[in-house]
């Protein structure tokens, strides 16, 4: 099935309103506050300042960015990218949470500077969401997939594959948002979810997937094909 259709155009995720709101009110009062402690004086601080304040707000604005994208072509048995970043792991790997077996785990890394809204990876069924606490290792580290806090969604596809995917935060990321809700479909498109400040998100996928993205390959979220799945459904469940 090819998907072609009209999402809402969206220019800054929801999940910054407040913190840029509040950073910009913060902004004026300090630099307000300089002016008139230094204008008789000497205005050289104020400007520092306020250049400093610039570009850290257009850091933080780039951060919450949400490019309107919409995927074009054949969505059966695809696998998109689920954020913007860094291929870090695609190795085979045993999943203790939910399959308890092996699968193909493929991680994208997000640096600050990328997209942090992140979208479903394939079509399907939402059949379990769980946020973990946990600890904020640097999220490159491959213990942050167990460690870290995280939140785990499974996705079963029109196919009969599930597939699970896991949003760690970092050692900076201090909230992860999870919109996905079990028994709801969900589509590519749709954002799955925000995480804030540095992270990864892994996705693990059944053995026989054909992987379509190498290591340290950069990925654009919900446009990248990360693998396209076996053909036919999953084998049963031992």
């Amino acid at each position: 099935m090819v998907r072609k259709r009209k999402i809402k155009k969206i220019r800054l995720h929801s999940e910054g309103n407040d913190i840029l709101r509040n950073s910009l009110l913060a902004i004026i009062a300090v630099n307000a506050v300089l002016y008139f402690l230094l204008k008789d004086i000497c205005l050289l601080p104020v400007y520092v300042v306020a250049a400093i304040c610039v570009v850290l707000y257009g850091i933080a604005v780039n951060f919450f960015r949400c490019p309107l994208r919409q995927f074009q072509g054949d969505v059966e048995r695809t696998v998109v990218a689920a954020a913007d970043g860094k291929v870090v792991v695609i190795e085979e790997v045993e999943e203790n949470e939910y399959f308890h077996d092996r699968r193909l785990m493929v991680s994208i890394f997000m640096s600050i500077t990328n997209v942090h809204a992140n979208w479903f990876p394939v079509e399907g069924v939402v059949k379990m969401v769980r946020h973990h606490n946990g600890n904020f290792h640097k999220a490159w580290l491959p213990k942050a997939s167990t460690e870290n806090e995280r939140s785990t969604v499974v996705i079963e596809t029109p196919e009969g594959h599930d597939i699970l995917v896991r949003q760690v935060a970092g050692a900076v990321a201090r909230r992860i948002v999870t919109y996905a809700r079990e028994n709801e479909e969900c589509c590519i498109d749709e954002h799955m979810g925000f995480i804030k400040f540095g992270s990864r998100v892994d996705v693990y996928l059944p053995l026989g997937s054909e992987v379509k993205v190498k290591m340290g390959q950069t990925t654009v979220g919900n446009q990248t094909v990360v693998a396209l799945l076996p053909e036919g459904p999953k084998q049963p469940e031992a």
